[in-house]
């Protein structure tokens, strides 16, 4: 990445020239880069990252002013925003296969939620997730984990979706399957990083 202090023979620029280059600016600073055209593989570390992340991004909102100020020191080292430093220092968590934690740095500290008890319906191209609580409950989410093998592994690589815990049961709805057996293990988690016991495998296939 260059960084320039005139692009384009002016006070700024932006937007792509020639289908080579990106002009654009950060925190005040312009630069110019090659652009790229990303080819948005749906590999299983991409979809698990995608889905924390969005997670991630989603909550930033809902928590309490004195929450999102604990980030604030954490930002200024790097001289980035809180959420990004809220989204940065999960991610960084999450590749570790660690939970999501609201305050900095994560506790850890909490009871670990007892395994939920899932029942799966069938739909066309969908499968629904209904996910009622265990005798420990999750004070934050429910971690969703796929594979079309059975016997897998969760790991960050198999995420496919957090769904946050408002009610009980918890209701999912994993769309745009195919007609085969898809095998799913689910996993509550606490607001300081506190994962819970995983369910044992539960199986459906869309019609």
């Amino acid at each position: 990445m260059v960084k320039l202090k005139a692009p384009m023979m002016s006070l700024g620029a932006s937007g792509s020239i020639g289908g080579a280059v990106v002009f654009s600016s950060a925190k005040g600073r312009a630069y110019a880069r090659q652009l790229v055209i990303p080819s948005n593989p749906k590999s299983g570390p991409q979809v698990g990252i995608r889905a924390m992340m969005k997670f991630l991004s989603q909550e930033w909102t809902g928590l309490s002013g004195v929450q999102k100020a604990d980030w604030d020191t954490r930002a200024a080292q790097t001289n980035i925003s809180a959420f990004n430093a809220f989204v940065a220092y999960n991610l960084v968590r999450w590749r570790s296969f660690l939970g999501p934690s609201k305050l900095d740095p994560a506790t850890v500290v909490a009871v670990a939620p007892a395994a939920p008890t899932t029942t799966v319906t069938a739909g066309v191209r969908q499968l629904g997730l209904s996910i009622a609580d265990g005798a420990q409950l999750p004070d934050w989410g429910w971690m969703i984990f796929r594979s079309l093998t059975t016997g897998f592994t969760p790991a960050y690589s198999n995420l496919v979706a957090i769904a946050v815990k408002t009610a009980t049961p918890t209701l999912y709805v994993d769309a745009g399957l195919t007609a085969v057996a898809h095998y799913y293990r689910i996993k509550g988690f606490m607001i300081d990083g506190k994962l819970g016991t995983l369910e044992a495998e539960k199986t459906g296939t869309p019609t």
